[in-house]
């Protein structure tokens, strides 16, 4: 059975109580949170392993909630929101959203998001660790050296980044923003469009079938996402 807290922040009485009876349902420990105040409180008391967030609360902004929890705590945030837009999801994801839901949705979808954010944050407390493995991907830090099936692969120096920020935030939708601000350390349209090059040429090395990706996925108009893969540590 599951340990994890979940604390979900939902106004809507009714998809809330579909949410956490799902939770329940499936082993996890549920706190409620039905506006913004209350949702700081409840993570600052409690610490909850994943947040399930709503944007649309009656006393603050989803995003200012993003912000307040991220200024102290890297738990997972999930967003489950009706907000459709890309601007609503990049603007999520930059403030520090993991993932990004909207409703209507499937409870099997949530549930699987909710496992991805555990692993996420597996990931997180692990991060000190000098080797990275990923299905068939494997990253020395120490040496600097990328493998796939235990082959090394020729990387450049910027190739080399981008794999360990995907690496360092797997699972993970990390926008074209937040990517060339961490390389580059700026963001302009021309960065972007350089982002799509190096891209383009890290997955020609590290898919085996760039029409089929099984390591970095892309999400139309908002980034890229390394995806976990059947072994992880």
């Amino acid at each position: 059975m599951n340990e994890m807290v979940v604390l979900i922040i939902e106004d809507d009485i009714h998809i809330k109580r579909l949410i956490s009876t799902t939770l329940i349902a499936s082993g996890y420990k549920v706190l409620l949170a039905k506006d913004g105040k209350e949702a700081i409180l409840e993570a600052t008391t409690h610490n909850p392993d994943i947040i399930l967030l709503d944007l649309g609360l009656p006393d603050m902004d989803g995003i200012k909630n993003i912000e307040k929890i991220r200024s102290w705590t890297e738990t997972p945030i999930v967003v489950i929101s009706a907000r459709s837009d890309d601007k609503d999801k990049i603007e999520a994801l930059d403030k520090g959203a993991d993932d990004y839901l909207t409703t209507p949705f499937s409870v099997e979808e949530m549930l699987a998001r909710i496992r991805v954010a555990q692993r996420r944050l597996t990931n997180v407390k692990m991060a000190n660790q000098s080797n990275f493995i990923n299905g068939s991907l494997e990253i020395n830090y120490a040496s600097g050296c990328v493998y796939v099936n235990q082959k090394e692969l020729h990387l450049t120096p910027i190739e080399y980044k981008l794999i360990c920020l995907l690496a360092k935030n797997v699972g993970k939708v990390l926008t074209h923003t937040y990517i060339t601000n961490a390389i580059w350390g700026t963001s302009w349209e021309s960065d972007v469009a350089s982002l799509r090059v190096f891209m383009a040429t890290l997955r020609k090395k590290i898919e085996g079938n760039i029409d089929d990706p099984q390591i970095v996925q892309t999400h139309v108009g908002i980034g890229y996402r390394m995806l976990y893969r059947w072994t992880f540590y």
